[in-house]
């Protein structure tokens, strides 16, 4: 393709609201741009590296057996109110109503649809198991769109369905989900974790998710180099530190107008770790009181799997249920609900003394207080493995893919029955497997760049070579510029040349930004010597070779990375 006829409008600068810096060189490099809050045009490089993603997963989801299909993006309302998803789900869906006074949705995901149509076709087990995919625009009224592509109201998504009749089957399916997103991510050049994952609104026993390291990331996973142990902090177990705990005298001492962690521990010199957090919650089954170390982070989604749906108390709910001001809440005496953490089991602690300024030393689980335990505190650095004790880190990533067993939480309401060898009749056991296209060339922007702009992979570049002469008046650089070019695409290679009439040091520029891994250089100087140079963008190594020696090696450089 020719520079001069390609559609690349380049930005000196980024967007002022632009932080991730994927959002900022995708913008910049002209792949993208936005037309609304979380909605963007993929223009034509960014076309043609969503399109080299999608074709990667294509082959792997078809070497699983895969088979694409297409649902529709508008949803009549019946199949999401008979899995009770309609409800469940909120502002995040785009509803509206057809000419009829009809409910429908913008899919979010596909999972009703999908079990719709097995409901509807599958039969018998002869004809299972089956794994269904399509690449497919989704809709999300995202509350916050950010980071470019990153976080959109529209998006693309491969999301597949395996239909199986049995959970042994199911585990083969997620099996060969699991391993060919492991291939896909690889080919497409990212680095990534597999990680343990909470399965949310999707449902179902089990759940995995891939994530791409990235300081752009909106999550966090914990991390284990030692054995290897990794899960997202939603899920993530860890064993902190244990305090060194001072003697176990029980002793009421006056905190006056000392109500935070913060406050209590600087007023009585002691460190946090040695104090409870005693937080109230509101849940649908009445108040709970939540107890965590004064060093942690109460895991919100971690105490919503053991009693749903909460939020905090208001000052006058803690007053009103515990009969004390919020501030000097303490464990012992409470007639309700508490969940303590594992950290809380051992030692002795000082807690709120369930009277308004004071706190008591010596607080002792067993002893001044009962409680359920439970893991509900967020993982931190530094805190040890669950699998060996060693430390963890923490580290910041984007989701790039998901994958759900199931079950037949879909399938029992939608009906997606089959019949036995025995003619019984058994509900589809379902798995659910989703990638985000947008978001693997998101994350390789994020894990490829430096400070002149993007460095892809070469799976997924939007061309593997630039030709760059750098005079285009003086015949003799652009008869070696389009003879090289010539054989390089007669040979099967992605080329881009840059034929523009501009200075060297605008294509240079616009070379480094635009990001393409490789790149030939012929100028004038070294075309008398009868050499080009040859740069590889990701190092920045440039090699002289021989003109009639240059298809050879630039041939032989790509099979090598590829």
């Amino acid at each position: 393709m020719r520079y001069s006829r390609l559609f690349i409008p380049t930005l000196k600068e980024a967007p002022a609201e632009a932080e991730a810096i994927s959002h900022k060189l995708m913008v910049r490099a002209g792949y993208v741009r936005q037309l609304a809050a979380g909605l963007y045009i993929y223009l034509p490089l960014g076309q043609r590296v969503m399109a080299k993603i999608n074709q990667i997963i294509r082959e792997e989801m078809n070497a699983i057996g895969g088979q694409e299909v297409t649902m529709p993006v508008l949803n009549p309302a019946e199949v999401w109110q008979q899995t009770g998803r309609w409800d469940a789900i909120g502002d995040e869906m785009f509803r509206l109503k057809d000419r009829g006074g009809r409910d429908m949705c913008m899919a979010m995901t596909h999972e009703e649809t999908m079990t719709w149509l097995a409901a509807h076709d599958l039969r018998s087990y002869r004809e299972l198991p089956q794994i269904w995919y399509q690449v497919q625009t989704k809709l999300r009224d995202e509350a916050r769109p950010k980071s470019g592509v990153l976080r959109t109201r529209e998006f693309t998504m491969k999301d597949s369905y395996s239909f199986d009749r049995d959970d042994e089957g199911l585990d083969k399916s997620y099996q060969l989900h699991l391993e060919a997103y492991k291939k896909i991510y690889s080919r497409c050049g990212i680095k990534f974790y597999v990680v343990q994952s909470d399965t949310g609104m999707m449902g179902g026993s089990m759940a995995h998710e891939y994530m791409a390291p990235s300081p752009a990331g909106e999550d966090e996973v914990a991390l284990c180099d030692a054995c290897g142990y990794a899960a997202n902090v939603e899920l993530a177990l860890s064993v902190p530190k244990t305090p060194n705990f001072p003697d176990g005298k029980y002793e009421e001492v006056a905190t006056p107008e000392k109500r935070t962690i913060d406050e209590v521990t600087r007023f009585l010199k002691l460190t946090p770790d040695l104090f409870i957090k005693s937080i109230l919650v509101m849940s649908d089954e009445g108040p709970v009181l939540a107890l965590v170390r004064g060093d942690q982070t109460l895991h919100e989604k971690k105490l919503a799997k053991l009693i749903g749906p909460h939020r905090p108390a208001q000052k006058d709910e803690v007053k009103a249920a515990l009969g004390v001001p919020a501030g000097f809440i303490g464990p012992m005496a409470h007639k309700i609900r508490k969940i303590a953490d594992p950290s809380l089991r051992d030692g002795v602690y000082v807690a709120g003394a369930n009277k308004e300024g004071y706190h008591v030393k010596g607080v002792k689980a067993g002893r001044e207080f009962e409680a359920e335990f439970a893991d509900i505190h967020a993982a931190v650095a530094g805190d040890a493995c669950v699998q060996c004790g060693k430390p963890l880190r923490i580290e910041r990533v984007i989701e790039v893919g998901n994958i759900f067993k199931l079950g037949t939480k879909y399938s029992a309401p939608l009906k997606a029955n089959y019949l036995d060898e025995n003619g019984a009749e058994r509900p589809i056991v379902m798995g659910s497997y989703g990638i985000g296209p947008a978001r693997i060339a998101a994350a390789a922007v994020e894990q490829g760049n430096d400070e002149n702009g993007i460095i892809w992979p070469l799976a997924i570049a939007p061309y593997q070579v630039m030709v760059l002469p750098v005079n285009v008046n003086d015949g003799a650089s652009m008869d070696a510029a389009e003879e090289l070019y010539a054989a390089l695409e007669e040979k099967g290679f992605e080329v881009l040349i840059d034929d523009r009439d501009e200075r060297a040091g605008i294509k240079f520029k616009d070379a480094d930004l635009i990001g393409i891994p490789w790149r030939v250089i012929i100028g004038e100087k070294n075309l008398k010597e009868g050499v080009v140079e040859l740069k590889d963008r990701k190092t920045g190594v440039v090699a002289k070779v021989k003109v009639a020696n240059a298809v050879e090696e630039i041939a032989r450089k790509l099979v090598m990375e590829a």
